[in-house]
């Protein structure tokens, strides 16, 4: 297990914890629960999307759902905490060699495919804990943990060639971890080409903010993993 993996916040209590089906049918039923408020809530939000609207699109009952998930809101917490746990996973250690400016766009675009399955989780989310002020805790929380992992990157990068010394990189990366996840909760509604393009837009800013016009390549002098 990777350091981000043991460091990062659990959005779950120990309360809230769904029980993992044994039946291969009520895995399948869970499994499809997840599938549909994950497209609901891309396509209406949280508070539009209710619990029998979930349910019908699974195809179940009404009580279907409760014997998975107490509530829409701890369904929505058990996907979140399933992004969190597949972003942990994801190796963001710079590639020893390249052209900077490749470096970043590769590290962004994994970032990016990884999260896209979660798309509806995270427009929920955003729009659930403007209310729900424990919701907000764990927001601030999971932010805190994906500055920390953004910081950790940036410093990496400053140690290839042609970076710009000075930089301030904690401010740096809270701004942009901000964008990111304002990026993620948007591109819900973007086309692939639309993503493709911000993602480009993305690199670019990261660039020219680390390293001076024409950069080098070379090898990074860390073996940091983040």
């Amino acid at each position: 297990m990777t350091e981000a993996a043991r460091n990062r916040p659990r959005l779950l209590a120990a309360k809230e914890v769904p029980n993992i089906p044994r039946q291969g049918r009520s895995r399948q039923k869970r499994r499809r629960l997840k599938e549909a408020a994950l497209r609901l809530f891309g396509e209406r939000g949280y508070e539009n999307t209710s619990v029998e609207e979930i349910a019908r699109r699974a195809h179940l009952a009404v009580g279907g759902f409760y014997q998975h998930f107490k509530s829409k809101r701890h369904l929505l917490i058990a996907l979140m905490d399933e992004l969190v746990d597949h972003l942990s996973r994801l190796e963001l250690r710079p590639a020893a060699t390249g052209d900077p400016r490749a470096v970043i766009h590769r590290l962004i675009a994994a970032a990016f495919e990884r999260d896209l399955r979660y798309l509806g989780a995270y427009r929920a989310w955003e729009e659930a804990v403007l209310s729900d002020p424990d919701l907000a805790r764990r927001h601030r929380a999971l932010h805190g943990w994906t500055t920390s992992r953004v910081v950790a990157v940036f410093t990496a990068l400053q140690r290839l060639p042609g970076a710009r010394r000075g930089v301030d990189v904690p401010r740096l990366a809270r701004a942009m971890d901000t964008f990111f996840w304002s990026l993620l909760a948007q591109a819900v509604r973007m086309s692939k080409r639309e993503l493709s393009e911000a993602i480009g837009a993305v690199t670019d800013l990261i660039y020219h903010a680390l390293f001076v016009d024409g950069a080098a390549t070379g090898p990074v002098q860390s073996t940091q993993r983040v």
